[in-house]
């Protein structure tokens, strides 16, 4: 936790995100909301309580048609959501909470500027390739990287969706957040990645492609849903990176087209990005991030697309079993939107989890939780 209000980072991150709300719309995504969430810890990590009482008394605020947008750019560009100008506010009018580690920087997600963070170029200059131009390298800057979350209650058990982290990284921006990607331990148990044992070379655009080029790409043999989820995994964080949503990634293995990516995937055509609502977690936490210390008034903020702008929330003491139950509205329903709402907690460990009920059964579907340390 970081309690100087003057740290140039802090400023960048209370910036952040300015209109993020505005540039992400899921999919159509009524038949996947009945099963989505997020990866289940072992029992000893979730003591969620979540039972059918609980159920019963969320659906009283959710019940009904869950209906979600369509269209060819309803895809979750958050890859200029790091800095820019601008105020930024939250759902609720609540005051942003102090800034995460660097390693899972954590911004408020309530809106997204335009603009990238003021960061100077290095003296090294982008030389040209044989797969085209390296992106400039920078001293400093935030990076969105993803991993992958198991979905609570689906029926196939390698079924995964995309949740978000934030990096503070120096260098090649979108290479630096695929090395995080792939070599790196997430500190949310809950994330887990499938590209371990890949190692990237370069990041390169040319011709209207941005190539992803490895020594090595990952050897995991996965079933086809899952390898189409880690591959927008890859996809998500160059693009983010980067800040554009738009451009195919080529993925290659020194060079050239590696064959099957994961078993599944051809990695001889560009892979584009795909819509939010079929990839992507429907509510995440981006603050507070994991195992942070925070005071004991705390503002949990995050995204969710959530049936009738509703957010469930459970707060638990890990030591006296102490449980705090209740709903915050998002900013808008039925798309990404952001949400948040304050909490007022004794010292010790604590463990947050937001939830969304089905508007058609009124069981739990989407999850997020962090383990948080109140001062």
């Amino acid at each position: 936790m970081n309690d100087n209000q003057n740290d140039p980072f802090d400023e960048l991150m209370r910036r952040s995100l300015h209109e993020e709300a505005d540039r992400i719309e899921p999919s159509d995504a009524l038949p996947e909301i009945r099963a989505r969430a997020h990866a289940q810890r072992p029992a000893a990590r979730r003591p969620w309580l979540l039972t059918a009482g609980l159920a019963a008394a969320g659906t009283a605020a959710a019940i009904g048609a869950f209906t979600m947008l369509n269209g060819s750019e309803n895809t979750a560009n958050d890859g200029d959501a790091v800095a820019g100008s601008g105020t930024t506010t939250t759902a609720t009018g609540l005051p942003p909470s102090p800034t995460p580690s660097e390693l899972t920087v954590s911004p408020e997600p309530s809106q997204a500027p335009t603009e990238v963070p003021s960061t100077a170029p290095s003296a090294k200059t982008a030389e040209p390739t044989d797969r085209g131009v390296p992106e400039p390298e920078v001293k400093s800057t935030v990076v969105p990287v993803y991993w992958l979350g198991q979905q609570v209650g689906a029926q196939k058990k390698s079924a995964a969706r995309l949740y978000r982290t934030w990096a503070k990284v120096s260098g090649r921006p979108a290479e630096q957040a695929v090395r995080i990607m792939t070599t790196k331990q997430p500190n949310d148990p809950d994330y887990y990645s499938v590209w371990r044992g890949a190692a990237v070379n370069t990041v390169t655009r040319s011709n209207g492609i941005v190539t992803v080029d490895f020594k090595q790409l990952p050897k995991a043999t996965l079933d086809a849903d899952l390898a189409r989820v880690a591959t927008q995994q890859l996809v998500y964080t160059v693009q983010g990176a980067l800040q554009d949503n738009k451009t195919p990634i080529q993925i290659t293995e020194a060079g050239r087209s590696s064959g099957k990516l994961f078993g599944q995937i051809n990695t001889g055509t560009p892979v584009s990005r795909a819509a939010a609502g079929e990839v992507q977690a429907l509510v995440w936490i981006d603050s507070p991030s994991e195992d942070q210390m925070v005071a004991p008034k705390v503002t949990v903020q995050g995204v969710a697309a959530a049936f009738e702008a509703t957010v469930n929330y459970e707060v638990t003491n890990l030591k006296t079993r102490e449980t705090k139950k209740s709903f915050a509205n998002t900013a808008e329903g039925q798309k990404f939107s952001p949400y948040a709402f304050q909490l007022t907690l004794t010292p010790g460990p604590w463990q947050v989890s937001v939830y969304l009920i089905s508007g058609t059964d009124g069981s739990i579907t989407d999850t997020d939780t962090k383990s948080i340390v109140v001062k």
